[in-house]
């Protein structure tokens, strides 16, 4: 009995060639819509699956392979004499090769102005199913859905040579596709129903980069993003110049570009560590970025710096002067990409910095489970801030308020972060206690507290950390309110005539 081989794809990348190889392996090759025709437009001899079916495809192409004479071959278990005279007696011969890839639903979702119902047409129901019970028949069935594969397939048949671990292998990357196929479709509905927190959570990603380690060398890595993702991401950035980045860089850098997204105005963002060592904002990147070096000229060395801004050449002109790791920006000019790429080790990154309202999911692995919480999107405008002492903000230093908001916000908690003319100039990061930050912040700070205010990403639980800013002469103070002893804090402040105003919203960063 001849060899019988199945093929149905979407992505028709190399099929005519492989079918060829069939051909010349006396293969019985059915096929169905498009890809019978391509297949018979380059004169392989293929047949029509309702000639083994006996029936029509019908509901315009709904219902094609969904056919016993399809899956009996498929399924049935060559050592099986039971199943194997179960297919004599129906007249159904076994299929011993299957490729099949699927209608390109990620695809079609990324389409402009896509319809409900086009994404509906482009859900494949007999693709997985095929797919899936060839799968399940690997002992017997070579399955493949990667048209890089057909290559390598092909030669193995040819030597007669496809062993068991290889079909097994096969099939492993069709459970794998066939999951990430509808986890995509699971999404999509979700989203459609705004079902946020469901009893079973599935997400789907895919594969990015091969990293060398993870946080250390012995750890290992690589790196997923979402199909699809409609916000800033760095997943999707294109890199300019440099070797390629580690496990700790994308942290860092997802970091800086997390914490650049909250300002308008020129800003430029350096980060070590994950945690922002400075931040400056001025009326042009240059001056913006030379703020963020003054803020920290020690911390900076090896850093990363984001800028929401051309990088020019004044501004690559400042930053060749330091060992910087990653340089983010949505362009560089080429008199800036002549200046930077003359280092050897720095990495340049575009990444265009529209605008990025979207919410997504943060997920974090536990032992033995995942925590998952949507981002922090929280934001306060100076309409929603209470001035609760008896002395309100100056103009300038609302303006600093707001800036160091956005900024502590970012920062591990406990965190506390000093700011002086839109320039972080102290940041307490990571403390097990309030007044533990609050001291490292003013140390950083040292004479530049004078004058600055003073952000804290939680209330205050006593007068301690407000006592330390009176003390460094910090002038007035932000935080989220709400502890039992608010009034204690408050009345320190209102003592020594110095402002302090509540957002009513925390940003704790675990």
């Amino acid at each position: 009995m001849k060899k019988r081989a199945l093929i149905s794809v979407s992505d028709k990348t190399n099929v005519i060639e492989f079918a060829k190889g069939l051909e010349a392996l006396d293969y019985d090759i059915l096929s169905t819509g498009g890809t019978l025709q391509a297949l018979q437009d380059a004169n392989v001899t293929a047949r029509q699956v309702d000639e083994v079916t006996g029936f029509p495809e019908i509901l315009d192409g709904r219902v094609k392979t969904l056919h016993p004479n399809v899956h009996g071959g498929l399924l049935a278990k060559r050592n099986n004499e039971e199943h194997m005279r179960t297919l004599e007696e129906n007249n159904i011969a076994p299929i011993d090769v299957v490729v099949v890839n699927l209608y390109p639903f990620k695809e079609t979702l990324a389409k402009d102005g896509v319809s409900h119902e086009e994404i509906i047409e482009n859900i494949d129901i007999g693709g997985p199913t095929m797919l899936r019970a060839a799968a399940k028949s690997y002992e017997d069935v070579a399955v493949i859905v990667n048209p890089e594969r057909y290559e390598a397939v092909l030669e193995l048949l040819q030597e007669d040579a496809l062993t068991t671990d290889v079909r097994k292998e096969l099939a492993a990357e069709v459970f794998r596709h066939t999951a990430h196929y509808d986890g995509m479709i699971a999404t999509y509905f979700t989203e459609e129903t705004n079902d946020l927190f469901t009893p079973t959570f599935s997400r789907t990603f895919e594969q990015v980069q091969s990293l060398r380690y993870g946080e250390n060398p012995h750890q290992e890595a690589t790196f997923y993003e979402i199909p699809n993702y409609q916000g800033v991401s760095l997943a999707t950035a294109k890199q300019l110049h440099g070797k390629e980045l580690s496990y700790n860089n994308i942290q860092d850098a997802n970091a800086a570009l997390e914490i650049l997204l909250e300002y308008n105005e020129p800003t430029a963002v350096a980060v070590k560590h994950m945690n922002p060592c400075g931040i400056g904002q001025a009326d042009d990147l240059s001056t913006a970025f030379a703020r963020a070096f003054e803020a920290d000229p020690i911390s900076i060395f090896g850093g990363i710096i984001a800028a929401n801004r051309e990088v020019d050449e004044a501004t690559a002109l400042i930053m060749s002067e330091i060992f910087l790791e990653i340089v983010i920006a949505p362009s560089f000019t080429h008199e800036a990409m002549d200046v930077l790429t003359a280092k050897k080790n720095i990495r340049l990154l575009e990444v265009p910095m529209t605008e990025d309202v979207a919410v997504y999911e943060k997920m974090t692995s536990v032992k033995g489970g995942l925590l998952v919480q949507t981002n922090d999107a929280g934001t306060v405008t100076r309409d929603d801030i209470e001035v609760v002492t008896d002395v309100a903000p100056t103009e300038e230093q609302w303006a600093d308020l707001l800036f160091a908001w956005k900024a502590v916000k970012h920062v591990k908690s406990n965190a506390i972060v000093l700011a002086k003319e839109k320039q972080t100039i102290g940041v307490g990061a990571g403390q097990m206690n309030r007044i533990g930050a609050a001291k490292i912040a003013i140390e950083q700070a040292a004479d530049k507290a004078d004058g600055s205010v003073m952000a804290s990403d939680a209330f205050f639980p006593m007068p301690d950390t407000v006592e330390a800013a009176v003390a460094a002469g910090v002038k007035a103070i932000i935080q989220p309110g709400g502890s039992k002893r608010d009034q204690d804090s408050i009345d320190v402040c209102n003592e020594h005539g110095i402002v302090m105003v509540c957002t009513n919203m925390r940003h704790f960063k675990h």
